[in-house]
């Protein structure tokens, strides 16, 4: 996007999910970021989800903070080995770890699922039985 004065400005967007459902996009401009990525060499992805000890890929944040419009502050906790370690992460870092959180959060709603028909269709069995073999009664109501 260029500026009145003809600059390239950067900007970000992020697509926030409503508890109602309705999606939002929220736009960062920074054009300090240019200036950064122009001396700074390209860091190596990190996983933010992934433990360094144990290799679990079941890293969470205990904690998170905005540093400034580029940067996070991290706390992060692997429930698998007790490792933990707060760090300083920039933007696409903490983004891909949110989207990492959002696809475990969805796995373990599917899961939660896939248990709750389960146990629904084990109750109604063990309740057909019951009725069949004249267990259930009218004054059990």
């Amino acid at each position: 996007m260029a500026t009145p004065e003809g600059q390239q400005q950067n900007h970000r967007v992020k697509r926030v999910a409503l508890p109602s459902g309705k999606t939002i996009e929220v736009v960062y401009f920074d054009d300090s970021t240019a200036r950064q990525e122009a001396h700074e060499p390209a860091a190596a992805t990190q996983l933010l989800h992934m433990c360094p000890d144990c290799d679990a890929d079941l890293v969470y944040p205990t904690n998170w903070s905005e540093v400034d419009r580029a940067r996070w502050e991290v706390a992060l906790r692997c429930p698998n080995c007790e490792w933990s370690h707060t760090g300083v992460f920039d933007q696409d870092t903490v983004e891909r770890f949110d989207e990492e959180l959002d696809r475990g959060t969805d796995n373990l709603v599917e899961d939660l699922k896939r248990l709750i028909r389960a146990n629904m269709e084990e109750e109604i069995d063990r309740f057909a039985e019951a009725l069949s073999a004249d267990h259930i009664l009218p004054e059990d109501f």
